[in-house]
């Protein structure tokens, strides 16, 4: 399994609950898929630079996660999928080289 990082911009006219549940649905989704949730960094509502589907605002997350290197096509799709979120950014985390 690779480990990856996911940045997520949740729209802002979700209330606390529904942004929970959209956290703890991509959480299920990685979990399906045969990976593990590391950590889930709630940043909070932030204004963007510039407006998204009408949208000034956002809720941002990022999650530390592990998912096997076959599964990320699907979880990408998944991600696409969930018209709560407005934005997403999912990279490869890169292993430092010791010395």
């Amino acid at each position: 399994m690779r480990k990856y990082e996911l940045m997520t911009i949740i729209k802002p006219n979700l209330d606390a609950e529904e942004v929970e549940k959209v956290i703890d649905k991509i959480s299920a989704t990685v979990t399906e898929l045969g990976g593990s949730i590391d950590n889930v960094d709630k940043t909070g509502r932030k204004k963007l630079a510039y407006d998204i589907q009408n949208f000034r605002d956002g809720f941002f997350t990022t999650m530390t996660l592990e998912l096997p290197a076959d599964k990320v096509a699907e979880f990408k799709r998944q991600l696409r999928l969930n018209d709560s979120l407005l934005r997403t950014m999912f990279m490869e985390v890169a292993q430092k080289a010791s010395v």
